[in-house]
């Protein structure tokens, strides 16, 4: 079976968990959905009636392939950041009233400000692979990422300024097998594969309904230990054997 291979490295990143806030949290790999985001940026699908689905034949094709997502980093450190609320109580609350901007004798930006805690993932190190029954598919997004000329913002994954170095892209043939014992990545698995582990309820495409962003949702748990007993799935026998779980429809 051929996927596309993406390799990519990351100084920094942070793929936050969206129910965190004042400590924003972070997955040790992407989800899935941010994953597809940069997918859609290389291949310049943008929704130009800014409600639904983009209409398009790429973004159909698109919707139909499978993902697997691993990956490593060396250590985690954390940022105190101010973020700033542009809210008119936020606002009225920092300067006393909405005409004022001048704080200690000094002119300022408008709005409010609030200390946040970010955890961010150093030396980053990701494997991807993207399966579609249609190969020729598969080569237009290999070509997108070689050569992004259609993409719509700097390649990035995770926020705006988590930029990649792509390592590797390839049409690669990887086979069924088994995978035992310790492996030094995290993976995003299907939740009947393993009987241990934390579910996840992880997002994947959305639409939006109403100027807000409304999820398609896929249950799969993260295993970062090891595996007991003999797992099937996919393995990449050209790159140490690494094993990969294709999610999605």
């Amino acid at each position: 079976m051929k996927v596309v291979k993406i390799k990519i490295y990351q100084p920094q990143a942070h793929y936050r968990i969206p129910f965190t806030y004042q400590r924003r949290h972070t997955y040790p790999i992407p989800p899935f959905s941010t994953v597809v985001g940069m997918l859609c940026n290389v291949l310049g699908i943008r929704n130009l009636k800014g409600e639904g689905e983009p209409d398009n034949e790429e973004f159909k094709r698109l919707k139909n392939v499978k993902l697997a997502i691993a990956g490593k980093f060396s250590s985690k450190t954390t940022e105190y950041v101010w973020f700033r609320n542009l809210s008119k109580k936020s606002h009225d609350g920092r300067f006393g009233f909405s005409t004022n901007r001048r704080l200690n004798g000094e002119i300022e930006h408008p709005g409010g400000q609030q200390p946040v805690y970010i955890d961010i993932l150093n030396d980053v190190h990701l494997w991807i692979y993207v399966y579609h029954e249609d190969e020729e598919f598969l080569k237009r997004i290999c070509e997108a990422l070689k050569n992004p000329r259609d993409r719509l913002y700097p390649l990035h994954l995770g926020r705006a300024e988590d930029l990649v170095v792509i390592k590797d892209i390839s049409l690669c043939e990887v086979s069924e097998g088994e995978v035992f014992g310790h492996k030094d990545k995290f993976f995003w698995v299907p939740e009947d594969k393993v009987d241990y582990g934390l579910i996840y309820r992880m997002p994947t495409f959305y639409r939006l309904i109403n100027g807000t962003r409304v999820f398609e949702f896929t249950k799969v748990k993260l295993v970062s230990s090891g595996f007991t007993g003999n797992v099937k799935t996919h393995i990449d026998e050209n790159d140490d054997n690494v094993p990969l779980f294709l999610i999605g429809k």
